[in-house]
């Protein structure tokens, strides 16, 4: 899994749940990095950066925050 390519971002959404998850946050890495692992993320194209990174530009776009 190639992570090192978002490394500057704190806020990554998940496009097949519409997902945002702060990967700042310990707990919301680790659920984000397993289901890259589970359901192939990368390899879907399914993971989203957001620009500003912010969690306002992430709901912009459709997103939730993870709970």
């Amino acid at each position: 899994m190639d992570i090192k390519r978002y490394e500057g971002h704190r806020f990554l959404g998940a496009r097949d749940t519409m997902i945002a998850y702060d990967v700042s946050d310990e707990e919301q890495a680790t659920e984000l990095l397993s289901r890259i692992e589970e359901s192939d993320l990368f390899a879907r194209n399914l993971i989203q950066t957001f620009a500003p990174d912010t969690l306002a530009e992430a709901r912009n776009r459709g997103f939730k925050p993870m709970q």
